[in-house]
């Protein structure tokens, strides 16, 4: 991973009561990079992932966001980080574009960046709905609109598509694959979905009782067997990051 760091995680830990939930993590992730974090309950990807937009602050190490800390630039690093979480609440009796044009008021953003953030997430034909009326996967859509709204330097996702149907997860796929191609936005993914990280992510870390096991891109991370140097793969994989993770824990990371 070569080039300008957007986030780096120094020998981090993180307790609660009698859990420690990280245990001295490093991590580097690349500027425009999108970046999945896997793991099964309890792995520590949620912690870590608080830690890095804030919300949580470690019991030592370090973190830079953009070269900053939380600390000392929190207002700045506010503008520049786009946060989508698993659910997302919204007022009930809003319509769509009011939503949106709410959150945009915040940032003194104009409506033309509303209208291109309506058509970016498919739900111009909703703009009048409202939010009460909306199904789970046109909400989380409408959490990714306002997340984009600012043109965040760096998106934050912690299992953005969690409960939906495979066609709604699609969809969310399909927005993030667009932005990918039109925004220089660094993507930080929390998922238990192989195949999300595998279609979205240019960099795979997985997780388990707070430690990172293994990192790499899809091809180093499957293409590596006992004894091997990492190979480029050109066929289809039969090998999968959960068989991967079993052979590392004796688990699955859906468990």
């Amino acid at each position: 991973m070569l080039g300008q760091s957007a986030i780096e995680v120094k020998r981090v830990f993180k307790s609660f009561k009698t859990v420690q939930a990280v245990k001295g993590i490093d991590l580097q992730i690349q500027s425009g990079n999108f970046v999945a974090i896997l793991g099964p309950n309890g792995a520590g990807k949620t912690t870590l992932v608080e830690m890095i937009e804030g919300i949580q602050t470690p019991d030592s190490g370090e973190i830079l966001v953009l070269g900053k800390t939380w600390k000392h630039h929190s207002a700045e690093l506010h503008r520049e980080i786009g946060l989508c979480l698993q659910e997302t609440r919204f007022v009930d009796k809003l319509r769509v574009i009011e939503t949106l044009r709410l959150f945009a008021g915040f940032y003194g953003l104009r409506n033309d960046r509303v209208e291109e953030v309506i058509d970016l997430i498919g739900l111009d034909e909703k703009r009048n709905a409202f939010v009460v009326n909306l199904s789970g996967g046109q909400r989380q859509r409408l959490a990714l609109g306002i997340a984009l709204l600012n043109k965040p330097r760096i998106l934050l996702l912690d299992e953005p598509t969690t409960g939906l149907d495979p066609n709604a997860r699609r969809e969310i796929w399909t927005i993030l694959s667009r932005m990918k191609k039109e925004m220089n936005t660094s993507l930080v993914l929390t998922t238990h979905y192989m195949e999300e990280a595998e279609q979205l992510c240019d960099y795979i870390v997985i997780m388990d009782q707070g430690i990172i096991l293994k990192e790499g891109t899809i091809n180093e991370l499957l293409g590596v067997g006992p004894g091997h140097e990492p190979v480029m793969v050109t066929v289809p994989l039969k090998r999968t990051l959960d068989d991967l993770f079993t052979e590392l824990t004796g688990r699955h990371l859906h468990e």
